[in-house]
């Protein structure tokens, strides 16, 4: 029987970088979604809930953070691990986004295919583990 390959909803209005991901990851054994705007990422995680979400900061209809904070109030969606992928590579967005947010992980664009698969396998194995001791 083979393994099942690990959803991933990538919330991110620049189709390049979704196709990019989608590459990156599938190469992977991950099955990438792209939604091009934060409400259609809601719509996406609540009608097929991933094994994890990978979240672009600046979006044409809501932030990333308000995402965030909509995927974290929802009880369905709350357990999802996020990262978030921006091109915000600011010292003081990294610190909010780790600390006060309490996102799973933080990418800075650009990135290495390396880095953003060993990223989400290190986080959805967190995930897994945490499942595992409750």
């Amino acid at each position: 029987m083979t393994e099942v390959s690990k959803r991933v909803v990538y919330i991110e209005d620049e189709p390049e970088m979704v196709e990019l991901v989608q590459i990156i990851l599938g190469r992977a054994g991950f099955e990438v979604a792209g939604a091009g705007s934060g409400l259609d990422g809601l719509q996406l995680a609540r009608r097929e809930p991933p094994d994890l979400v990978l979240l672009d900061l600046m979006l044409p209809d809501m932030d990333g953070w308000q995402v965030y904070r909509e995927l974290r109030a929802d009880e369905s969606l709350k357990h999802i691990p996020v990262i978030v992928i921006t091109a915000k590579s600011q010292s003081i967005d990294m610190v909010l986004g780790l600390h006060v947010a309490d996102v799973d992980d933080y990418i800075s664009k650009p990135f290495s295919a390396q880095e953003l698969v060993k990223r989400a396998e290190r986080v959805i194995a967190q995930q897994a583990a945490g499942k595992e001791q409750a």
